[in-house]
């Protein structure tokens, strides 16, 4: 049998494959990505702007690593999260980086002033709002991830194709936009157009993984 000190060498050994992977930060824009829903090489490399070449070697380092599994679909190769402990994990990492480096903390608070964020999410009434047709809560991810996981009584209305949407959405209700999650610019952008527009528009600062970890109903299609 191993020494302790070679058995323990050994597991930390292993142990730090997991953080090898996640020391890229595309590999973890692929990561999050993937939690919205499973993709395929070249909806990835296009979302990321990587080559499918890139694209490729960053998801073999990360199922090298347990944190992503694929399947084939006809002439694709799908890929998704190989658990939902894998998220969680791309999660606690950046709440130590908020907690502990003070440029990530900045950075976060310009990123809400500028997003127009909700100053306070109370989700029960928004949800009731939203079901009784006063508030508008919209997605604007792209479809296949708005299928997958969505708010209830969401909208669907991906961010490249809002401009030629406008007409669908009442301009004299409040309209709550929502993306991928507290990092996502998508909402932000979404949100400007619409002021711009002269809609009532904030972003909701949080996405359908957040939104269900707070005890919010999600809705899959």
């Amino acid at each position: 049998m191993d020494s302790p000190s070679k058995f323990r060498d050994n597991l930390n050994a292993h142990f730090s494959r997991v953080g090898k992977a996640l020391s890229s930060h595309k590999r973890l824009e692929i990561l999050d990505l993937l939690n919205q829903s499973p993709k395929s090489v070249d909806t990835l490399a296009e979302y990321t702007g990587m080559s499918s070449a890139n694209t490729s070697q960053h998801l073999q380092v990360l199922r090298g690593a347990g944190l992503v599994e694929s399947s084939r679909e006809g002439t694709h190769i799908i890929y998704r999260l190989s658990g939902s402990l894998v998220y969680e994990l791309v999660r606690k990492l950046r709440q130590v980086a908020e907690t502990h480096l003070a440029d990530v903390d900045r950075a976060i608070a310009q990123l809400r002033e500028h997003q127009h964020v909700l100053e306070e999410l109370d989700r029960p009434r928004l949800s009731q709002l939203a079901s009784e047709g006063k508030v508008i809560v919209l997605d604007v991810r792209p479809t296949e991830e708005y299928r997958s996981a969505h708010l209830p009584y969401a909208v669907s209305i991906p961010l490249d194709q809002l401009d030629q949407h406008l007409d669908e959405l009442p301009s004299d209700l409040q309209i709550v936009a929502y993306c991928r999650g507290p990092y996502c610019f998508l909402a932000g952008q979404a949100v400007a157009l619409l002021r711009k527009k002269g809609y009532q528009a904030n972003a909701l600062g949080e996405g359908v993984s957040e939104w269900r970890d707070s005890g919010g109903d999600v809705v899959s299609e």
